[in-house]
């Protein structure tokens, strides 16, 4: 089963000076019609090096069961000096190319906790947690729980639902650690970083193979922002 694009495993933030490489793992649990649990996972390669560009992987989504390592059919590299952004496809050997009109976000990737505990109004259907400190994979993380209740009126279940969302942000790389979702009506979402190394990655992760065509997807009204070429 074809997985979802590399950017919706996890955010890497384009931050320069926080070098590292690691493996994101997807334990995802979906409520089928009749109610019974459909099991599937997924894992793939993340790195950053030094100058903040990223390198992302998209793998096909397989069954909790399986013993398989699950296939390569995307893999995302951006460079956020040039706002270079290439798509590389490991079937066809074509690179898309194209330039980001404005750069990403370096924030954390989800700020709501501290949004909605830096003194907005109170909602009464949602909560916010602090969760405190905590380590994983040898990293100092910061916790929060958000739980939302949806009324019955608003849930397409004729009762209140409740939804709960969870992270551990890592202020010394800029990501989530540990991703929770849970929502009774669709089911579950635990997203995991492992397997963490801050050595400097390997140059080869953020640029093109040779063999691959590339092939430029920029819109025309932002040909000026092309970065000039590279001499050899």
């Amino acid at each position: 089963m074809r997985g979802s694009p590399p950017l919706n495993g996890v955010y890497v933030t384009p931050v320069p000076g926080a070098p590292f490489s690691a493996m994101v793992e997807q334990d995802m649990t979906q409520v089928l019609k009749d109610g019974s649990p459909f099991q599937r996972k997924t894992a793939a390669f993340i790195a950053r090096d030094s100058q903040g560009r990223i390198h992302n992987e998209g793998r096909d989504i397989i069954p909790s069961t399986s013993s398989q390592k699950p296939t390569l059919y995307l893999t995302h590299i951006y460079d956020p000096e040039t706002r270079l952004n290439t798509f590389l496809n490991p079937y066809t050997h074509i690179a898309r190319q194209s330039i980001f009109p404005n750069p990403p976000s370096t924030e954390p990737p989800t700020n709501w906790g501290l949004k909605q505990l830096a003194g907005r109004p109170p909602n009464p259907n949602l909560q916010v947690r602090d969760l405190g400190s905590s380590v994983i994979e040898g990293l100092e993380v910061h916790g929060y729980r958000r739980i939302q209740t949806i009324p019955d009126k608003a849930s397409g279940t004729g009762r209140p639902v409740v939804v709960t969302d969870e992270f551990w942000y890592s202020e010394e790389l800029h990501i989530n650690l540990l991703t929770k979702h849970n929502d009774p009506r669709t089911g579950s979402l635990i997203l995991t970083i492992s397997q963490i190394n801050v050595n400097e990655p390997d140059v080869e992760l953020f640029t093109i193979p040779p063999e691959y065509k590339i092939v430029d997807m920029t819109p025309p009204d932002q040909e000026s922002q092309k970065p000039a070429p590279v001499v050899q």
